[in-house]
Protein backbone atom coordinates (compact mmCIF):
# COMPACT_ATOMS: atom_id res chain seq x y z
CA UNK A 1 0.00 0.00 0.00
CA UNK A 2 1.39 3.16 -1.09
CA UNK A 3 0.72 6.60 0.57
CA UNK A 4 1.62 9.22 -1.30
CA UNK A 5 -0.44 12.68 -0.61
CA UNK A 6 0.24 15.92 -3.03
CA UNK A 7 -1.22 19.13 -1.71
CA UNK A 8 -3.02 19.96 -5.25
CA UNK A 9 -5.88 17.19 -4.25
CA UNK A 10 -8.94 18.18 -3.30
CA UNK A 11 -9.74 18.45 0.20
CA UNK A 12 -12.61 20.33 2.31
CA UNK A 13 -12.24 22.49 5.13
CA UNK A 14 -12.85 21.76 9.25
CA UNK A 15 -14.86 23.41 11.98
CA UNK A 16 -13.36 22.65 15.75
CA UNK A 17 -14.98 23.26 18.44
CA UNK A 18 -13.51 23.32 22.19
CA UNK A 19 -15.67 23.21 24.81
CA UNK A 20 -13.62 23.84 27.57
CA UNK A 21 -15.47 21.79 30.73
CA UNK A 22 -14.91 18.72 32.64
CA UNK A 23 -15.77 17.02 35.79
CA UNK A 24 -12.58 17.12 36.94
CA UNK A 25 -9.04 17.87 36.71
CA UNK A 26 -6.67 15.08 35.26
CA UNK A 27 -3.57 15.27 36.77
CA UNK A 28 -1.64 15.08 33.89
CA UNK A 29 -3.51 17.37 31.65
CA UNK A 30 -2.59 21.34 30.31
CA UNK A 31 -5.58 21.84 27.92
CA UNK A 32 -7.60 24.61 28.51
CA UNK A 33 -10.74 23.40 30.77
CA UNK A 34 -12.88 24.27 33.99
CA UNK A 35 -14.70 22.35 36.57
CA UNK A 36 -17.04 25.40 37.20
CA UNK A 37 -20.26 23.99 35.01
CA UNK A 38 -22.54 26.19 35.97
CA UNK A 39 -21.25 28.35 33.01
CA UNK A 40 -22.04 25.70 30.04
CA UNK A 41 -25.13 27.50 29.07
CA UNK A 42 -23.86 30.85 28.30
CA UNK A 43 -20.51 29.21 26.80
CA UNK A 44 -22.33 27.51 24.29
CA UNK A 45 -24.57 30.47 23.14
CA UNK A 46 -21.21 32.12 22.94
CA UNK A 47 -20.24 29.29 20.87
CA UNK A 48 -23.02 29.31 18.68
CA UNK A 49 -22.43 33.01 18.37
CA UNK A 50 -18.59 32.99 17.24
CA UNK A 51 -19.80 31.02 14.79
CA UNK A 52 -22.29 33.13 13.03
CA UNK A 53 -19.54 36.51 13.55
CA UNK A 54 -16.78 33.94 11.59
CA UNK A 55 -19.03 32.60 9.02
CA UNK A 56 -16.29 34.63 6.42
CA UNK A 57 -13.13 33.01 7.96
CA UNK A 58 -13.13 30.11 5.33
CA UNK A 59 -14.39 32.24 2.65
CA UNK A 60 -17.32 30.51 1.84
CA UNK A 61 -15.46 27.27 1.80
CA UNK A 62 -17.46 23.71 1.82
CA UNK A 63 -17.39 22.04 5.84
CA UNK A 64 -16.56 18.39 5.39
CA UNK A 65 -15.48 17.86 9.33
CA UNK A 66 -16.81 18.70 12.35
CA UNK A 67 -14.58 17.94 15.73
CA UNK A 68 -15.66 18.45 19.71
CA UNK A 69 -13.31 18.75 21.50
CA UNK A 70 -11.87 19.82 25.09
CA UNK A 71 -11.99 19.65 27.73
CA UNK A 72 -15.11 16.94 28.01
CA UNK A 73 -17.70 17.76 25.04
CA UNK A 74 -19.92 14.91 26.22
CA UNK A 75 -20.24 16.58 29.39
CA UNK A 76 -22.63 19.08 27.61
CA UNK A 77 -26.15 18.16 27.05
CA UNK A 78 -27.16 16.77 24.05
CA UNK A 79 -29.57 19.18 23.01
CA UNK A 80 -26.69 21.92 23.61
CA UNK A 81 -24.45 19.64 21.60
CA UNK A 82 -27.29 19.91 18.49
CA UNK A 83 -27.70 23.59 19.26
CA UNK A 84 -24.16 23.78 18.26
CA UNK A 85 -24.92 21.53 15.24
CA UNK A 86 -27.65 23.74 14.09
CA UNK A 87 -25.55 26.91 14.14
CA UNK A 88 -23.28 25.60 11.67
CA UNK A 89 -25.89 24.01 9.42
CA UNK A 90 -27.21 27.98 9.36
CA UNK A 91 -24.10 29.81 8.63
CA UNK A 92 -22.07 27.56 6.12
CA UNK A 93 -21.93 25.22 3.47
CA UNK A 94 -21.93 21.81 4.63
CA UNK A 95 -21.17 18.50 3.24
CA UNK A 96 -20.11 16.23 6.39
CA UNK A 97 -17.91 13.46 5.69
CA UNK A 98 -17.32 12.99 9.59
CA UNK A 99 -18.75 14.31 12.71
CA UNK A 100 -16.49 13.88 15.85
CA UNK A 101 -17.42 13.50 19.25
CA UNK A 102 -14.66 13.48 22.14
CA UNK A 103 -16.52 11.32 25.06
CA UNK A 104 -15.40 9.73 28.19
CA UNK A 105 -16.82 6.39 28.82
CA UNK A 106 -18.77 7.64 31.91
CA UNK A 107 -20.69 9.46 29.73
CA UNK A 108 -21.38 6.78 27.89
CA UNK A 109 -25.38 5.92 28.09
CA UNK A 110 -27.93 4.57 26.04
CA UNK A 111 -29.90 7.70 25.94
CA UNK A 112 -26.92 10.19 25.28
CA UNK A 113 -25.30 7.72 22.75
CA UNK A 114 -29.18 7.65 20.80
CA UNK A 115 -28.92 11.22 20.70
CA UNK A 116 -25.67 11.79 19.49
CA UNK A 117 -25.98 9.42 16.56
CA UNK A 118 -29.23 11.02 15.75
CA UNK A 119 -27.89 14.18 15.10
CA UNK A 120 -25.44 13.23 12.80
CA UNK A 121 -22.38 12.74 14.99
CA UNK A 122 -20.71 9.20 13.80
CA UNK A 123 -17.38 9.33 15.51
CA UNK A 124 -16.70 9.11 18.95
CA UNK A 125 -12.84 9.82 20.45
CA UNK A 126 -12.88 8.18 23.93
CA UNK A 127 -10.65 9.19 26.22
CA UNK A 128 -9.85 5.41 27.99
CA UNK A 129 -6.03 6.21 28.64
CA UNK A 130 -6.06 3.14 30.88
CA UNK A 131 -7.66 -0.21 31.53
CA UNK A 132 -5.45 -0.34 35.15
CA UNK A 133 -7.54 0.85 37.93
CA UNK A 134 -4.33 1.75 39.42
CA UNK A 135 -3.33 4.11 36.32
CA UNK A 136 -6.83 5.35 36.71
CA UNK A 137 -6.70 6.93 40.06
CA UNK A 138 -3.09 7.89 39.43
CA UNK A 139 -4.36 10.22 36.49
CA UNK A 140 -7.85 10.97 38.41
CA UNK A 141 -9.86 9.90 35.49
CA UNK A 142 -13.75 9.98 36.12
CA UNK A 143 -14.47 6.75 34.33
CA UNK A 144 -13.56 3.11 35.77
CA UNK A 145 -11.78 0.15 33.98
CA UNK A 146 -14.85 -1.89 33.34
CA UNK A 147 -16.53 1.66 31.87
CA UNK A 148 -13.81 1.55 29.16
CA UNK A 149 -14.84 -2.05 28.89
CA UNK A 150 -18.19 -1.56 28.24
CA UNK A 151 -17.70 1.97 26.44
CA UNK A 152 -17.43 0.24 22.57
CA UNK A 153 -20.65 -2.61 22.91
CA UNK A 154 -22.68 0.60 24.02
CA UNK A 155 -21.77 2.30 21.55
CA UNK A 156 -22.01 -0.43 19.11
CA UNK A 157 -25.73 -1.31 20.15
CA UNK A 158 -26.50 1.93 19.60
CA UNK A 159 -25.33 2.15 16.14
CA UNK A 160 -21.94 3.35 16.08
CA UNK A 161 -19.47 1.63 14.08
CA UNK A 162 -16.76 4.47 13.77
CA UNK A 163 -14.47 4.96 17.05
CA UNK A 164 -10.86 6.07 18.59
CA UNK A 165 -9.43 5.55 21.62
CA UNK A 166 -7.10 7.44 23.29
CA UNK A 167 -4.38 5.68 25.38
CA UNK A 168 -1.11 7.09 27.45
CA UNK A 169 2.21 5.13 27.46
CA UNK A 170 4.96 5.82 29.28
CA UNK A 171 4.18 5.71 32.87
CA UNK A 172 7.41 4.36 35.45
CA UNK A 173 7.69 0.55 36.11
CA UNK A 174 10.35 -2.09 35.88
CA UNK A 175 8.29 -3.59 33.37
CA UNK A 176 6.30 -3.06 30.51
CA UNK A 177 3.59 -5.33 31.44
CA UNK A 178 1.01 -2.72 32.20
CA UNK A 179 1.39 -1.03 28.77
CA UNK A 180 1.12 -4.42 26.89
CA UNK A 181 -1.92 -5.47 28.99
CA UNK A 182 -3.41 -2.09 28.02
CA UNK A 183 -2.91 -2.49 24.45
CA UNK A 184 -4.26 -5.81 24.41
CA UNK A 185 -7.21 -4.59 26.23
CA UNK A 186 -7.71 -2.13 23.72
CA UNK A 187 -6.89 -4.26 20.55
CA UNK A 188 -8.95 -7.15 22.02
CA UNK A 189 -12.03 -4.15 21.73
CA UNK A 190 -11.11 -3.73 17.58
CA UNK A 191 -11.76 -0.17 17.90
CA UNK A 192 -10.24 0.25 14.17
CA UNK A 193 -8.56 3.57 15.22
CA UNK A 194 -6.29 4.20 18.26
CA UNK A 195 -4.29 7.75 19.57
CA UNK A 196 -1.57 6.99 21.97
CA UNK A 197 0.83 9.70 23.96
CA UNK A 198 3.57 9.40 25.99
CA UNK A 199 2.86 10.98 29.51
CA UNK A 200 4.27 14.33 29.60
CA UNK A 201 5.17 15.99 32.76
CA UNK A 202 3.54 19.51 31.96
CA UNK A 203 4.44 22.39 34.42
CA UNK A 204 1.18 23.81 36.04
CA UNK A 205 -0.70 20.41 36.18
CA UNK A 206 -0.47 18.20 39.47
CA UNK A 207 1.90 15.71 37.92
CA UNK A 208 3.98 18.61 37.46
CA UNK A 209 4.35 19.72 40.96
CA UNK A 210 4.42 16.45 41.71
CA UNK A 211 7.84 16.16 40.01
CA UNK A 212 9.20 19.62 40.61
CA UNK A 213 8.88 18.08 44.47
CA UNK A 214 10.44 15.39 43.59
CA UNK A 215 7.46 12.80 44.68
CA UNK A 216 6.86 11.64 41.03
CA UNK A 217 10.00 10.43 38.99
CA UNK A 218 10.20 10.83 35.01
CA UNK A 219 10.73 7.64 32.82
CA UNK A 220 13.86 7.58 31.42
CA UNK A 221 13.78 8.36 27.66
CA UNK A 222 14.93 4.57 26.90
CA UNK A 223 12.08 3.36 28.51
CA UNK A 224 9.49 5.39 26.79
CA UNK A 225 10.87 4.70 23.36
CA UNK A 226 10.55 0.89 23.86
CA UNK A 227 7.33 1.38 25.11
CA UNK A 228 6.57 3.36 21.49
CA UNK A 229 8.11 0.26 19.67
CA UNK A 230 5.61 -1.88 21.58
CA UNK A 231 3.15 -0.05 20.71
CA UNK A 232 4.49 0.16 16.68
CA UNK A 233 5.20 -3.93 17.05
CA UNK A 234 1.40 -5.08 18.53
CA UNK A 235 -0.97 -2.61 16.50
CA UNK A 236 1.15 -3.61 13.23
CA UNK A 237 0.66 -7.43 14.37
CA UNK A 238 -3.33 -6.42 13.97
CA UNK A 239 -2.79 -4.57 10.95
CA UNK A 240 -2.91 -1.03 11.91
CA UNK A 241 -1.14 1.22 10.11
CA UNK A 242 0.62 4.11 12.06
CA UNK A 243 -0.80 6.90 9.46
CA UNK A 244 0.71 9.53 12.10
CA UNK A 245 3.42 9.32 14.70
CA UNK A 246 0.53 8.84 17.32
CA UNK A 247 -2.03 7.71 15.37
CA UNK A 248 -2.63 4.30 14.12
CA UNK A 249 -5.85 2.73 12.18
CA UNK A 250 -7.17 -0.32 10.19
CA UNK A 251 -7.74 0.65 6.35
CA UNK A 252 -10.61 3.09 5.88
CA UNK A 253 -10.88 3.89 9.79
CA UNK A 254 -8.18 6.97 9.59
CA UNK A 255 -9.87 9.95 11.15
CA UNK A 256 -10.32 12.03 8.12
CA UNK A 257 -10.75 15.68 10.42
CA UNK A 258 -7.58 15.00 12.38
CA UNK A 259 -5.75 14.03 9.01
CA UNK A 260 -6.82 17.05 7.48
CA UNK A 261 -4.52 19.05 10.02
CA UNK A 262 -1.80 17.29 9.28
CA UNK A 263 -1.57 17.92 5.51
CA UNK A 264 -2.53 21.78 6.24
CA UNK A 265 -6.20 21.99 5.48
CA UNK A 266 -7.78 25.13 6.70
CA UNK A 267 -10.03 24.71 9.62
CA UNK A 268 -12.41 27.22 11.78
CA UNK A 269 -11.40 26.85 15.92
CA UNK A 270 -14.50 28.39 17.93
CA UNK A 271 -14.54 28.28 21.78
CA UNK A 272 -11.73 29.85 23.64
CA UNK A 273 -8.64 28.49 22.98
CA UNK A 274 -9.24 27.29 20.03
CA UNK A 275 -6.82 27.37 16.84
CA UNK A 276 -7.86 28.14 13.38
CA UNK A 277 -6.01 28.57 10.08
CA UNK A 278 -6.80 29.89 7.18
CA UNK A 279 -4.38 28.19 4.61
CA UNK A 280 -2.54 31.52 5.58
CA UNK A 281 -2.14 32.30 8.91
CA UNK A 282 -2.90 30.56 12.28
CA UNK A 283 -4.36 32.47 15.32
CA UNK A 284 -6.09 31.41 18.58
CA UNK A 285 -8.98 32.25 20.87
CA UNK A 286 -7.95 33.45 24.30
CA UNK A 287 -7.24 30.72 26.99
CA UNK A 288 -9.99 32.26 29.21
CA UNK A 289 -13.64 31.54 29.73
CA UNK A 290 -15.00 34.90 30.99
CA UNK A 291 -13.14 36.98 28.51
CA UNK A 292 -14.36 34.77 25.62
CA UNK A 293 -18.34 34.96 26.76
CA UNK A 294 -17.72 38.66 27.27
CA UNK A 295 -15.87 39.34 23.98
CA UNK A 296 -18.46 37.55 21.74
CA UNK A 297 -21.47 39.08 23.93
CA UNK A 298 -20.09 42.26 22.79
CA UNK A 299 -19.66 41.29 19.36
CA UNK A 300 -16.42 41.65 19.39
CA UNK A 301 -14.32 38.58 18.05
CA UNK A 302 -11.64 37.91 20.19
CA UNK A 303 -9.05 35.69 18.04
CA UNK A 304 -5.11 36.68 18.08
CA UNK A 305 -3.47 35.94 14.50
CA UNK A 306 0.09 34.75 14.73
CA UNK A 307 1.49 35.88 11.97
CA UNK A 308 4.66 33.20 10.78
CA UNK A 309 7.51 34.58 7.85
CA UNK A 310 7.50 32.34 4.75
CA UNK A 311 10.34 30.37 6.81
CA UNK A 312 8.29 29.55 9.44
CA UNK A 313 5.32 28.20 7.29
CA UNK A 314 7.98 26.11 5.34
CA UNK A 315 9.34 24.41 8.79
CA UNK A 316 6.15 24.21 9.97
CA UNK A 317 4.85 22.23 6.64
CA UNK A 318 7.97 19.88 7.27
CA UNK A 319 7.74 19.13 10.79
CA UNK A 320 3.92 18.51 10.33
CA UNK A 321 3.76 16.27 7.24
CA UNK A 322 6.83 14.51 8.13
CA UNK A 323 4.82 13.01 11.48
CA UNK A 324 2.57 11.10 8.81
CA UNK A 325 2.36 8.46 6.24
CA UNK A 326 1.94 10.87 3.44
CA UNK A 327 4.89 12.76 4.28
CA UNK A 328 6.55 16.06 2.78
CA UNK A 329 5.57 16.87 -0.87
CA UNK A 330 9.34 18.30 -2.04
CA UNK A 331 7.50 19.76 -5.42
CA UNK A 332 5.16 21.25 -3.09
CA UNK A 333 7.80 22.92 -0.85
CA UNK A 334 9.85 23.79 -4.24
CA UNK A 335 6.72 25.19 -5.85
CA UNK A 336 5.17 27.49 -2.87
CA UNK A 337 8.53 28.08 -1.16
CA UNK A 338 10.84 28.36 -3.79
CA UNK A 339 12.91 25.88 -1.64
CA UNK A 340 14.58 22.98 -3.44
CA UNK A 341 15.38 20.58 -0.40
CA UNK A 342 16.52 18.15 -1.90
CA UNK A 343 19.57 20.76 -2.79
CA UNK A 344 19.89 22.64 0.20
CA UNK A 345 19.55 19.72 2.47
CA UNK A 346 21.23 17.52 0.33
CA UNK A 347 23.95 16.36 3.46
CA UNK A 348 21.47 15.61 5.41
CA UNK A 349 19.07 14.00 3.70
CA UNK A 350 21.98 11.31 2.54
CA UNK A 351 22.89 11.12 5.97
CA UNK A 352 19.14 10.39 7.24
CA UNK A 353 18.64 7.83 4.10
CA UNK A 354 22.47 6.09 5.48
CA UNK A 355 20.86 5.60 9.23
CA UNK A 356 17.47 4.04 7.50
CA UNK A 357 15.65 6.91 8.99
CA UNK A 358 14.04 8.51 5.47
CA UNK A 359 12.15 7.11 2.88
CA UNK A 360 12.60 9.45 -0.56
CA UNK A 361 9.99 8.30 -3.07
CA UNK A 362 8.26 9.84 -5.70
CA UNK A 363 9.82 13.22 -4.43
CA UNK A 364 7.93 12.58 -1.26
CA UNK A 365 9.95 12.42 2.28
CA UNK A 366 8.32 10.20 4.87
CA UNK A 367 9.64 8.99 8.01
CA UNK A 368 10.78 5.23 8.70
CA UNK A 369 9.37 3.05 11.54
CA UNK A 370 13.24 3.61 13.15
CA UNK A 371 12.78 7.48 11.86
CA UNK A 372 9.66 8.08 13.72
CA UNK A 373 11.44 7.87 17.08
CA UNK A 374 13.42 10.93 16.41
CA UNK A 375 10.56 12.87 14.19
CA UNK A 376 10.93 16.25 15.91
CA UNK A 377 14.76 16.51 15.74
CA UNK A 378 15.19 14.89 12.11
CA UNK A 379 12.20 17.68 11.03
CA UNK A 380 14.29 19.96 12.77
CA UNK A 381 17.41 19.03 11.00
CA UNK A 382 15.55 20.18 7.44
CA UNK A 383 14.35 23.29 8.72
CA UNK A 384 15.48 26.04 6.64
CA UNK A 385 16.56 29.42 8.30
Amino acid sequence: MRYICKIKEIHLAGIYIHIPFCKQACHYCDFHFSTQLSGAESMVIAICKELELRKNYLAGQTIETVYFGGGSPSILSPQQIDLILASIVKHYNCQWKEVTLEANPDDLNTENLSSWKAMGIDRLSLGIQSFQPELLAFYNRAHTAEESLQAIDLARNAGFDKFNLDLIYGFPSKTHRQWEEDLSSALAMNPGHLSCYALTVEPKTALGNWTAKGKFEEPSEDFVAEEFEILQSMTEAKGYVQYEISNFALEGKFSLHNSNYWKQIPYLGVGPSAHSFDGKDRGANPRNNIHYVKAIQDNRIPFEIDPLTPSEKLNEYLLTSLRTIWGADLDFVRDTFGVDIGKEKSAVLEQMKQMGWLIWKENSLSLSKSGKLLADSIAASLFID
